[in-house]
């Protein structure tokens, strides 16, 4: 009978505590593998969805740049001498390209066009529009008969006076008309265009009036060097 209870004993199958215990322990070995194989592909897919993002930013970035500087404003670097004393060579600028879809350009306007024949574009000052008839007579500016007074190198022309000189170069090709440019009176579309600097400047007496599509358009902003920073005056 010993014999027999030994048997039965030993074929008595684990109480269900015992198999409890061991399928949870079974589970909680398994539990930091998958917790790590969870955590390795979360990190992984929001390190990619940052990347994404980074990625979506920078194409709308470039996109908006492109459509501001196309459309909107561009910068624009003085190079040389013709509009000092009010703008020095490397100073930087924002051009205002959509103002004149709005209206056309005014009298003392500083603004930026190209000219396709050098290939480059100039800054120089608006001191006529279409109708107006143009003189120029060494320092003296007269538009329609009527002499006008500029402001803006008033102090460069005293200067000059009280050198015994005169601002306005020595020569009738400073002048305008002149053997260059015979026409007086500016042309419908397009506007009639002078340097600050009239002794040191390329501009409407030599190479005639501006046509409109060649207008880049207004210089607003001085933005460099940081000591210069202003809104460019147009009106005196």
């Amino acid at each position: 009978m010993d014999s027999q209870q030994r048997n039965d004993d030993g074929n008595k199958e684990p109480d269900v505590t015992e198999r409890a215990t061991g399928e949870h322990q079974s589970a909680s070995d398994m539990m930091p593998e998958r917790a790590a194989t969870h955590g390795a592909a979360a990190k992984k897919g929001g390190a990619s969805k940052e990347i994404v993002e980074w990625i979506k930013a920078l194409v709308i970035a470039v996109v908006l740049v492109f459509l501001i500087r196309m459309f909107l404003f561009e910068p624009f670097i003085v190079d040389g001498p013709s509009m000092q004393p009010n703008f020095e060579t490397g100073e930087r600028l924002i051009v205002n390209k959509i103002l004149y879809s709005i209206r056309d350009p005014h009298f003392g306007e500083v603004v930026v066009f190209d000219v396709p024949e050098q290939g480059r574009k100039f800054i120089k000052r608006v001191i006529g529009v279409p109708g107006d008839k143009i003189r120029v007579e060494g320092d003296e500016l007269y538009i329609n008969d009527q002499k006008v007074e500029e402001p803006y190198i008033a102090e460069a022309i005293a200067a000059a006076k009280e050198a015994g000189g005169m601002y306005n170069g020595d020569g009738p090709r400073y002048n305008f008309p002149n053997d260059t440019v015979t026409e007086m009176t500016v042309p419908e579309g397009t506007i009639f265009a002078m340097g600050d600097n009239r002794s040191n400047s390329t501009d409407s007496r030599m190479i005639g009036f501006v046509e409109d599509d060649e207008i880049v358009g207004r210089a607003d902003v001085i933005f460099w060097p940081l000591n210069k920073i202003e809104f460019i005056k147009h009106k005196y």
